[in-house]
This record gives structure tokens, sequence and C-alpha cells, in this order.
């Protein structure tokens, strides 16, 4: 049976890099890494073209523009990646015939519920990254019938910057940290996300959309968060909460995402505390 080839866009950022990590430990794929020099999914024709040329039978979308704040300011170039670019990877796909998987965030829901997001709750983003994380769902809904859209939150990995790096850069400056206490949800570990996006395409599981992050037995706030990170670091830098905004956007106070349909696919996803814990010793 010939290889199928995975193209992983975005591959240079925190989650693609997670993808060149593990190919290795995944001999029947044919892996394609594109960085944004390599493949700009904001140029339709070069995505076309790329596509074409290298007979493509899995895109996974790790590109993203991904930075919250900036968004609100830096409006066109987060649609052109987050909309525009994967509208264009969507109709590559359709082209191709090629499937489609797409990461998106939390940040697509407005946080008023106070149990967790299932995959078939309405969207209702409030700020503008997450108003063009869903528009690019809308996008790819529009012209796939056969895709995966993969809702992940609170992600980290070994490459970029990340939460987890934040706190441990910042507890070797200060003499005390300050973390919000009053928004909720969960965190990811970007290995963790990458086997689940391989796993998917291995069992070739009914398409739509997934919700995936680290187990949380409650709500996690990202006071816990911080305050985990630093038990496992064996920081004892005072760590005080705070119910003041977390950054200058409005976020959902709670986005917690419901795993059950996840834990279905009999996917093992990991409590996040563990997958913390060998992210830190990997980063020791």
């Amino acid at each position: 049976m010939a290889k199928k080839t995975l193209l992983v866009t975005g591959s240079d950022g925190q989650l693609g890099s997670e993808f060149q990590e593990i190919a290795s430990y995944y001999p029947d794929f044919t892996f394609l890494f594109a960085n944004s020099k390599r493949l700009d999914i904001t140029d339709q024709q070069a995505v076309s073209d790329f596509f074409e040329t290298n007979n493509i039978d899995y895109c996974i979308n790790c590109a993203a523009y991904t930075q919250v704040d900036q968004a609100e300011t830096d409006q066109e170039l987060a649609y052109a990646v987050n909309v525009t670019g994967v509208a264009n990877l969507a109709a590559a796909c359709k082209e191709q015939n090629a499937i489609l998987i797409h990461i998106s965030t939390d940040f697509v829901f407005d946080g008023s519920q106070t149990r967790p997001y299932t995959e078939t709750d309405s969207p209702n983003p409030i700020n503008y990254y997450g108003k063009t994380k869903y528009l690019g769902e809308q996008e790819i809904a529009k012209t796939l019938s056969n895709h995966y859209i993969i809702r992940t939150s609170w992600l980290y990995g070994k490459k970029g910057a990340n939460f987890v790096k934040t706190i441990l850069r910042l507890a070797a400056e200060k003499e005390n940290l300050t973390v919000v206490n009053n928004q909720f949800g969960a965190p990811t570990n970007a290995e963790d996300l990458a086997k689940f996006i391989l796993y998917l395409i291995q069992n070739s599981f009914d398409f739509g959309i997934y919700h995936l992050s680290n187990r949380t037995e409650n709500q996690v706030s990202w006071y816990d968060f911080a305050k985990e990170i630093l038990k496992l670091q064996k920081k004892t830098i005072p760590l005080l909460a705070t119910n003041q905004k977390f950054g200058g956007v409005a976020r959902p106070n709670y986005s917690v995402m419901s795993l059950e349909k996840t834990t279905r696919t009999n996917f093992r996803i990991s409590h996040w505390k563990k997958s913390l814990e060998k992210y830190i010793k990997s980063y020791e």
C-alpha cells in the first residue's frame, strides 16, 4: 500500500514543530513540512501550485495568526492567515481530493456557559482573533464535506512562546508573580495534540469537529496552571491571584471544552498535570 502524504503547514510553529519531532515514529506516512517561506497560504496561486506538484493526501493546517491582542489592530493580516489562507487550503484540497485537518480554538466561544462546550454548541467569538478562527471554520464547511476541525486550548509546546515559558522566565526575573484566577479553561500539550491528529488519520474516524485538550477533573484557571508550573520547577517565588483581566482584549471567562466525543475514539487523553510534568522534564 502506498504511503499517505501529509502536508504540515506552519511547520516551524508550536504545533508544526511537534510533528517534525515525532514524524520518524510514523513510517507509514510521508511528511511534507512547509513553513511560511516555503508555502504562503495567503497566496492562492502558490497553494494551488504546491498541491498540484506534491500529490497530497492530507493537509494538516498548523499555520495561524495567534496573537490575540495584536489581532485587534493587525486585522488585515489576522484575516489573511486565519480566513483567506484557510479558504485557499480548502479550495486546493477540494481540487486535489485531499483531506483538510484544521486547527481551531476555544476562543470561538464567548465564555458565557458554565458547562463544558461541546462540538455542537454555537460559537460566538468576543474578540477579533476568535472571529477570524470561526470564519475559517465556516470557509472549510462551505467548501469541503470531508474535513476535520480540531479545536484546542491553552496550547504549549517546545518551540515558540507560550504561557509555560513565560511563567518560568518571569519567575527568574521577578520577586513575585500575579496571575489571573477568574478565567477557566484547559491546558494542551502540543505533542498530545499532534498525536491525536495522526491517530484520527490512522483510524479514519468520522469527519467533523473534535475538541482536544488535556484532561482536567475540574476547571483550571491561569493561576492554577501557573501554580503547577512553579511547583514542578520547584520555584518558591510568591504567586498572587488576581481577578484583573488577562491581556488587553476580551477573552472568554470560561472556555472548557467537552472531551466526550474525542474520548469515544478511544484516544488516550493525558491528564493536564501529567502532560505538563513530562513537558517540564524535557524543558530542563
